[in-house]
Order: C-alpha cells, then sequence, then structure tokens
C-alpha cells in the first residue's frame, strides 16, 4: 500500500483535472500518464480483493478505476446513430462479400428462371398461364408503366409505403424458408420470381412493350432484385450450418449464421427502403425509357461499388489492431 499509494494519488489528480477543464487539459504525457495508472489500478484493484484487502481500500481503488475508465474509454463510446452508421458503412457490406458465394448461387438460380421463363413464352405466349397463376398475368393493352404507375402523383408517399412492406413480405418469404425447409423453400422462391420477371418481360415484348417493360423495372429493381437475393442468401446460411458445419458443432454452426443471417436481413431492410422509395418516387414519373435505363444503370454501379468496397479500409484496421493485440 504504501509503495503504491503515490500513484494512486497521481491518478485521483488527473480525474479531477479532466472533470474539472477536460481530457483536452491533459498533455500527451499525461494522457499516457493517465492510461499507464489506470491499468495499473485495476491491477492493484484485482490484488486487493483477492488478497482480502480491507474494504474501505477496495471501495477506493474501485471508486478511482471507475472514474478513469469512464475517461479512458469515453472515444469508444458510440450513439446510436453512430451505431447504425458504422453498420451500414461497414458490417453490413462486409458480411455481403462474406457470403458472395452463397449470394452468387441464389442469384445464378434467379437469371436460369429468367432467362428459361423468357424463352419459353417468347416461343409460345399462351405459356405464360403454365408457368404463372392467373391472378399475377397482366392485361398487356397498354405499357407496363402505364398498368403501374397510372395513379395520381400525390399519393406517391401511400404508394411507397405499401411498396416497401410489400418488398419486405417477400424477402421474409425467402429468409424462413432457409429455415424452416432446409432451404428448398428459399430457392422455390428465388426462382419463382425469375420465372415471373421472364415471363413478363417476354409478354411485354411480344406486345411491343419490351423496352418499357425494362425501363420501368430499372430504376428499383436493381436494388429490390439484390435485396431478394441476399435475403435468400441470408435464409440458406442455416441449411448450410446444418448440412456442412465445417468442424464446428451444429448447435455453434447455427448460433454463427444467425448472427450472420441477422446482419444480412437488417442490412437488407435498409435497401427496400430505398428501393421502394424510387419505385415510389421516381419510377412513376414520365420521363424516358432512355433516362429510366440510366438510372438503373447508375443504381447498380452505385450498389456494387458499395458492397465492394465499404468498409475495406476499416476493416484492413482492424485486422492490424488484431494483428498486434496477438503481439503484445
Amino acid at each position: 500500500m504504501e509503495r503504491r499509494h503515490a500513484g494512486w494519488e497521481r491518478l485521483e489528480d488527473l480525474i479531477d483535472r479532466c472533470d474539472r477543464k477536460g481530457l483536452t487539459s491533459l498533455g500527451p504525457a499525461e494522457l499516457q500518464e493517465l492510461a499507464l495508472l489506470y491499468r495499473s489500478g485495476t491491477t492493484d484493484l484485482a490484488a486487493a480483493k483477492s488478497r482480502g484487502y480491507g474494504a474501505d481500500l477496495i471501495a477506493y481503488l474501485n471508486r478511482s478505476t471507475a472514474r478513469a475508465y469512464a475517461i479512458v474509454h469515453a472515444g469508444t463510446a458510440r450513439s446510436g446513430w453512430s451505431t447504425v452508421a458504422t453498420f451500414f458503412a461497414a458490417t453490413f457490406p462486409r458480411e455481403v462479400r462474406r457470403s458472395r458465394y452463397i449470394i452468387l448461387a441464389t442469384t445464378a438460380v434467379f437469371l436460369l428462371a429468367i432467362a428459361v421463363s423468357y424463352w419459353i413464352v417468347d416461343q409460345r405466349p399462351s405459356n405464360v398461364y403454365a408457368l404463372l397463376p392467373d391472378g399475377l398475368i397482366p392485361t398487356t393493352t397498354k405499357s407496363l408503366h402505364d398498368s403501374n404507375f397510372g395513379f395520381d402523383r400525390s399519393y406517391a408517399p401511400e404508394m411507397s409505403s405499401a411498396i416497401i412492406t410489400n418488398n419486405i413480405k417477400v424477402t421474409m418469404y425467402a429468409f424462413a424458408g432457409g429455415i424452416t425447409t432446409l432451404g428448398i423453400l428459399t430457392l422455390y422462391e428465388v426462382a419463382f420470381n425469375g420465372l415471373m420477371v421472364g415471363a413478363l418481360a417476354a409478354l411485354f415484348a411480344h406486345k411491343g412493350f419490351g423496352l418499357d417493360f425494362w425501363a420501368t423495372v430499372a430504376p428499383h429493381g436493381v436494388i429490390e432484385l439484390s435485396a431478394i437475393q441476399i435475403a435468400s442468401a441470408a435464409g440458406l446460411q442455416f441449411p448450410q450450418a446444418i448440412l456442412a458445419p465445417g468442424r464446428l458443432r451444429r448447435i455453434d454452426a447455427l448460433r454463427l449464421a444467425g448472427r450472420r443471417a441477422g446482419v444480412l436481413m437488417i442490412g437488407v431492410a435498409g435497401m427496400l427502403v430505398v428501393a421502394g422509395t424510387i419505385e415510389g418516387f421516381v419510377s412513376p414519373q414520365r420521363t424516358t425509357d432512355t433516362f429510366r435505363l440510366g438510372f438503373g444503370a447508375m443504381t447498380g454501379v452505385l450498389l456494387f461499388a458499395y458492397l465492394a468496397l465499404a468498409g475495406r479500409s476499416n476493416a484492413n484496421v482492424a485486422a492490424k489492431d488484431a494483428t498486434a493485440a496477438r503481439v503484445l
């Protein structure tokens, strides 16, 4: 106690100065001293507890280290908005890249279904009734843009909310299928969405509205359809954990899959909000096919850049920090 007492008093002095004048009142050397004295204080507290020192001393050290902790770790405290920003700036795109093979697999199923259904309906338009329920087959006497967006533009906010709600429901079906049916329902949802897009594209093309179909889908469709593929990949994390857990126990693999799927689904919700907003406010506008296709291409480039690049520098910093921690 005699040997350590001077250090405890110095720690108290630095803490008191921070309380009065703020952390910026300390110079670089004093900041380093504060950090070292804090670590030393926590060691002394642990020793005092383990050796049965007096309650007054333990209370004193506990109070001092708690006050020092609030100062030393203040820079790591995050607000709610900071956490959200970090999630979308780094956590979500990193998890998308980590899950890229499953996402690419679901995308391949989706694109294959589009190609097959387009070819079938292009050969004979009446084949659309063999692929889709009657309720999903629209009349093709006018363009898709006129069919879908013939509402009063003042209702755009309500339409956007309805679109977002419907898209979230579709993605939840795709996600839930991975949990409940070992991915069979998820793959069915992916394939069915592809069949629907391909069949309707061929149907409108047969009536001379092919370019308008893709121009109507493009502004919101890139983000919306990408979100569905990511949600499907999130659902397929669970059958992968069951069928191919690797060196983990299945229960541990499922816990890990749940955390990863949760990250993907929160990110998907954000993507659907963006897609629904575009579909409610941008897609209905009476613009040219070139503009709508160009807008869709722009969203595709921005989305790819975001998912491919966001969070990489932070990941490198985190890797260096982890390496340094292992060395220490």
